[in-house]
């Protein structure tokens, strides 16, 4: 999710030219939607990080075999 970001932002910021062709409200409103799903993918992807870091934490000082697990829990979290 954080390539899309900048394809994004870029792909509507050029489809914006009110010389070329009008502004619809369509237009406007698929443009907030595709925002709020990036915006809300980011948000969810970023409280997944902080639960499982939590919880990886506490697990790690119980046990610290667990530390190569955590990471790679924590790793797979920041892809998305």
């Amino acid at each position: 999710m954080g390539v899309m970001r900048p394809e994004l932002s870029s792909s509507i910021s050029t489809g914006i030219n009110p010389k070329a062709k009008s502004y619809y409200l369509f237009d406007g409103y698929a443009h907030l939607s595709s925002g709020l799903a990036c915006g809300l993918a980011g948000l969810s992807a970023g409280m997944a990080i902080g639960i499982v870091g939590d919880a990886g934490v506490r697990a790690n000082a119980q046990q610290p075999k667990l530390f190569v697990g955590m990471i790679l829990i924590l790793i797979s979290c920041w892809s998305v």
